[in-house]
């Protein structure tokens, strides 16, 4: 799924460049497409979903195995890109992240981080689970994990206006993004961390 993400991008840029596509000098034109890409990314987290239905058998595990596609899925998809064209590069690049349901826009080590984390406990959970070991989520580590969450989608968010409209200077959202991404992580972790064995007391 990354990979055939990465070569769609690399054919819009090309249709981009070859003046198939103008973006700034015909909108209605550039608003199909963008219509195209927002269902593009809904498809691909039904497909994401999917594959954590398939490979799980509750649905925490089906969340952790999702969460190991998503993150993988992401990391491929910039690593495909790097190899078809040399973009990113560098770290540093700006690019828009998400549509949904404004545009999410971050520097490129950001989403890779994010990825990252999602790999790492989405494994590190599934591996518990598959040996039988139980996670209790308790009320307070869902909600920081949600509350992290929303910290790390609203640092995406506040240069979002700027960034699109050409102003490339300095990400203002790394502090909401290293405060969601830390508190996030260490919920969930504290969750997998404290485990018993299923059928213990």
């Amino acid at each position: 799924m990354g990979y055939l993400e990465a070569t769609a991008v690399v054919y819009l840029r090309a249709a981009i460049d070859a003046g198939m596509v103008t973006p700034a000098q015909d909108p209605a034109t550039f608003g199909t497409f963008e219509g195209l890409e927002v269902v593009r990314e809904l498809a691909t987290l039904v497909m994401i979903a999917g594959v954590g239905w398939l490979a799980g058998r509750t649905r925490l595990e089906r969340l952790a195995w999702a969460s190991v596609v998503f993150g993988l899925w992401d990391i491929v998809y910039y690593g495909g890109l790097r190899l078809a064209i040399g973009w990113p590069p560098t770290l540093d690049t700006w690019d828009v992240l998400f549509l949904v349901p404004i545009a999410w826009v971050g520097p490129i080590w950001a989403p890779i981080g994010v990825s990252g984390a999602l790999v790492g406990v989405g494994l590190a959970a599934a591996r518990r689970l598959n040996q039988g070991v139980a996670i209790d989520v308790r009320p307070g580590q869902a909600a920081a994990g949600i509350a992290g969450g929303g910290l790390v989608v609203a640092s995406f968010l506040v240069d979002s206006g700027r960034v699109l409209a050409g102003d490339l200077s300095p990400w203002t959202g790394w502090p909401l993004y290293l405060a969601g991404l830390g508190l996030a992580t260490a919920a969930t972790l504290t969750a997998i961390v404290g485990v018993r064995r299923a059928g213990s007391p």
